[in-house]
């Protein structure tokens, strides 16, 4: 049983101009990976984290998408073979950050800590309250 939850924001309509080049995009993502503390790295199993321009179907409030079965909801029997996979939508956070390189970065962080807490199975709630401290 697959999950689906998204980081969504409520901003129809956004516009898209220049933006960051994918090479820089792909490196914001990693550094926000690489920020997590060590605790949260090691645990961090058979995920992929997948860059698209913008999600399939076009939706502009979504920035990311977790996709598979949140650590809290496996057993020692479940047969996990296929990787959970994070969506970071680069299009829909360059537009929601105003094309600015600061609040680039600030979203993609935001973005990669929520899908990384569904992984990790915190539900909408807890991270609102992690993403207002």
């Amino acid at each position: 049983m697959y999950h689906q939850r998204a980081h969504l924001v409520k901003s129809p309509g956004l516009r898209y101009t220049a933006s960051v080049d994918r090479a820089a995009f792909e490196k914001l993502v990693w550094q926000a990976v690489e920020s997590l503390p060590r605790f949260f790295k090691e645990r961090l199993q058979n995920v992929m984290i997948v860059i698209e321009d913008k999600p399939d179907p076009p939706d502009d409030s979504l920035l990311g998408l977790y996709q598979g079965v949140p650590l809290t909801e496996r057993s020692v029997f479940s047969h996990q073979i296929e990787p959970d996979i994070i969506y970071i939508f680069q299009k829909n956070i360059e537009a929601i950050a105003g094309n600015d390189p600061q609040e680039i970065r600030r979203q993609v962080r935001i973005t990669v800590m929520h899908e990384l807490g569904h992984y990790f199975g915190l539900d909408e709630e807890q991270l609102a309250v992690l993403e207002d401290t």
